[in-house]
């Protein structure tokens, strides 16, 4: 269902003013090129920080807990804000706060390339998350709300692929970048892109935002929503890192009551930042959860897929990030294709398939122990992982925009990739203590019994995923889809005669 929309408004489905850029046309390619460019930076960074870990605990000489809150401290922040940064879209522009959040993300990545220690190196990767969340579904909306409709799911099937390459191409960058210049460079390198972006955005990228958006924004939501975070990650470290039993379960009780208050805040919020209205779509809520499983499965795994190809494998970083190269091969081949397959023939299959290939590849990489050769033991996993990203990614992204209003594009994105990167945040946060490994732990040959605890609870939020959507989806594409390919717009009120909407 769409999201109802104010009186005299657009009616639902309708295209955002401007959303007339033809995507074949320069300005549609440049348009499509920036937001890569620009999300193309947060992925890139996430991966290649991943395969940079073992070196910077080297230099730094810490264990595994300051290496999570080096991950986790930029999700929090980005998982955090990044509603706020959809909805500062939508009201001040998608293209201005964009390019503010690439100039932040820049400026903190060279801080990050500075630091003198790790607790520096920490707050800096949480400044690095603020920009991460004004950039992030800025990237997205600007091409749901510029280019024509016809356009988009060939337009997003690009984002999501060469999206999907950077951050595949991370690991391999990063192990490059670690073994030779070193991992300080695995952070500066995003200055120089992010000058490139900018320009891109600001000479080619035309301006969009909601025009019924009001200037109220929900400060009390992102705080709450925030909080609810913080003291979820903050426990669920301390919990495997010998905190004390009534310190964590204080912690995680304001934390569990900050995320109840959030959803009542939501609720009576006369603008909030999650309108509950967009959760009447049941596409959009059940892709949001399948969302939430796969990129808790896919966070979690590539935090320790790094550390166990180095640590116990043996691998260089160099070769560890190399390791992935099918997965990125089958990323850029084919991504594009399968959006707009997932469009003909409806997003159930693909989403169900691909999912349960990735929890496949999951497992064939349980093979990865000491010494492992990688025809046989690494190979097998990393081309079955690739498989299922292909199917997965770019279906779950067209999916989740086509059960909202062209308006809501950013606020949509934004939501979904909240959902992602606070699934992500909080599986990092959770390994020691699903797995029985001390936070302090150091980093040596035992890490192997911990990567084997850890794949197959990732492989069983995949396999979960699958159900979701085997479930939760109808076998052929939604109304909404129908409507969206067609040039019709939706209604804005529940129709209890099709069975995939709430009666």
């Amino acid at each position: 269902m769409a999201t109802p929309t104010p009186e005299g408004s657009p009616p639902a489905g309708a295209p955002s003013a401007g959303a007339s850029v033809e995507f074949s046309s320069a300005r549609g390619r440049w348009v499509v090129a920036c937001a890569v460019l620009g999300s193309s930076m947060v992925l890139l960074d996430s991966t290649v920080v991943n395969v940079a870990l073992p070196r910077i605990a080297d230099d730094f000489d810490v264990g595994l807990a300051p290496l999570q809150w080096t991950v986790t401290a930029y999700m929090l922040t980005l998982s955090a804000l990044i509603l706020l940064g959809g909805s500062l879209g939508d009201r001040l522009g998608r293209r201005r706060v964009f390019v503010v959040g690439v100039i932040g993300f820049a400026g903190a990545s060279l801080l990050c390339g500075l630091a003198p220690n790790v607790e520096v190196l920490v707050g800096a990767r949480g400044l690095q998350g603020i920009g991460g969340a004004l950039l992030t579904p800025g990237s997205l909306a600007m091409i749901q709300s510029s280019l024509r409709p016809a356009d988009r799911a060939r337009a997003i099937g690009t984002w999501s692929g060469l999206g999907g390459v950077a951050a595949a191409l991370g690991p391999f960058l990063g192990g490059w970048l670690a073994d030779g210049p070193g991992w300080r460079w695995a952070f500066l390198i995003n200055v120089p892109v992010a000058a490139v972006c900018v320009a891109v955005a600001v000479r080619h990228v035309p301006e969009t935002r909601d025009p019924h958006a009001s200037k109220h924004f929900d400060v009390v939501g992102a705080v709450l929503g925030a909080v609810a975070l913080a003291g979820a990650t903050w426990a669920l470290i301390r919990a495997a890192d010998g905190g004390r039993v009534v310190e964590v379960a204080v912690v995680g009780v304001v934390a569990v009551a900050a995320g109840v208050a959030f959803v009542m805040v939501e609720r009576r919020e006369p603008e909030p930042m999650v309108p509950p209205p967009l959760f009447a779509s049941r596409p959009f809520t059940v892709i949001n959860v399948m969302t939430f499983a796969v990129y808790a499965a896919f966070g979690g795994y590539f935090f320790i897929a790094a550390l166990q190809l180095q640590v116990v494998a043996g691998y260089s970083a160099f070769w560890a990030g190399a390791a992935l190269t099918p997965g990125t091969l089958l990323m850029l081949l084919f991504s594009a294709r399968s959006s707009a397959f997932a469009a003909r023939v409806g997003a159930r299959g693909p989403l169900t398939v691909g999912a349960l290939l990735c929890a496949a590849g999951l497992l064939l990489m349980l093979r990865i122990g000491p010494h492992a050769f990688y025809p046989t033991d690494v190979l097998p996993g990393a081309a079955t992982l690739g498989v299922g990203m292909v199917l997965l990614v770019a279906p779950l992204t067209s999916t989740v925009l086509a059960a909202v209003a062209d308006d809501h594009a950013g606020l949509a994105s934004g939501v979904n990739n909240a959902v992602a990167r606070a699934a992500g945040l909080l599986s990092v946060a959770a390994i020691p203590l699903i797995t029985g490994t001390p936070a302090d732990a150091g980093l040596g040959p035992a890490f192997d019994d911990t990567f084997d605890r850890a794949v197959p609870v990732f492989a069983g939020a995949l396999v979960i995923a699958a159900l979701l959507a085997f479930v939760g989806l109808r076998p052929t594409g939604s109304r909404i889809d129908r409507s969206r390919r067609a040039g019709r717009a939706m209604p804005a009120t529940p129709n209890t005669a099709d069975p995939h909407l709430p009666g």
